[in-house]
């Protein structure tokens, strides 16, 4: 059975008001969840909070201590333009990553093979000692390096609208991680959109890019590097920003898009990881697009 992880501490992260990156996000794809009667066919997990240890093997350690100490007793503290703080933000990045540590547990044990991490806040933009768009802890790039203890190769897949540039910083010199990202160029975040290594694999989609030009630049790019690195464990970022009623960027995507990408990874992962997938919730800010594609999503990895 597939598992979903999520928890009341990611609920519980404040943003300013009207913020895009709202605990409406949560809300709105367990609503939708318990609407379509999908909740019952996953079984539901409470992620720890990760261990500093671990965030400390992907960010500086000076970084995370920045973030302990900034973290207020009430109120908002402006990180950057994009990014606050509040008094529950350092748990519900920490739960978030945990998730992800979680379900790699879960898939490498063989207890669930396949997860789903509702969570919040996003991890993708996060670098290694550089916070931006609304990301913290890099949560996917967590589970990558925790799962490097126990088996010789994973890739990292985001389709996220916006480059997974935290991510693609993290790994760039690490050639056991292959690291795919799909996204609008030009858009934000502007960095590391060019870099070229043998594990990177940037696919950069044009405004108004729409599903056919999607799947195709995926099967072009994607396939044939997971095919040659053999990857023993799939890790996604799953950001459902692209759909074409996201408000906060250009590309065309529908629905069926993500359970497309999604059925493609999962046959991928049983061709080489034995169907173990873990993937975690990135972008997606139009709530109905998000919940139908969240749940097309889990539908998918089930």
């Amino acid at each position: 059975m597939t598992a979903l992880l999520t928890h009341q501490d990611c609920i519980a992260h404040e943003v300013p008001r009207r913020h895009p990156e709202s605990s409406a996000r949560i809300h709105s794809i367990l609503q939708h969840l318990k609407e379509t009667g999908l909740l019952q066919d996953v079984s539901t997990v409470t992620p720890d909070l990760v261990a500093y240890e671990h965030l400390t093997r992907v960010h500086t350690e000076a970084y995370v201590e920045n973030l302990k100490q900034l973290s207020p007793d009430e109120g908002l503290v402006r990180l950057d333009i994009d990014t606050a703080m509040g008094p529950t933000t350092l748990s519900a990045a920490r739960r978030a990553a945990g998730a992800t540590t979680n379900a790699v547990d879960l898939a490498l044990q063989d207890v669930h093979r396949r997860s789903f991490c509702v969570v919040r806040p996003p991890g993708h933009h996060a670098e290694t000692d550089h916070l931006m768009g609304f990301c913290l802890f890099n949560s996917i790039a967590v589970a990558a390096d925790y799962a490097l203890d126990r088996v010789s190769r994973v890739a990292v897949l985001d389709f996220d609208v916006h480059h997974g540039n935290g991510t693609v910083e993290i790994f760039a010199d690490r050639p056991e991680v292959l690291v795919c990202s799909s996204f609008q160029y030009p858009c934000y975040p502007y960095r590391l959109q060019e870099i070229e290594r043998s594990n990177i694999v940037n696919t950069p989609l044009p405004e108004g890019t729409g599903s056919r030009e999607f799947r195709l630049a995926i099967e072009r790019d994607w396939i044939s590097a997971i095919e040659k690195h053999k990857p023993e464990l799939f890790l996604v970022s799953a950001g459902f920003d692209a759909h074409q009623e996201d408000p906060f960027a250009g590309l065309s995507l529908v629905d069926d898009d993500y359970r497309w990408i999604t059925n493609l990874i999962v046959d991928l992962s049983k061709q080489f990881a034995g169907g173990r997938v873990v993937s975690t919730l990135e972008g997606g800010y139009e709530l109905n697009a998000l919940a139908r594609s969240a749940k097309i999503h889990l539908e998918a990895l089930l």
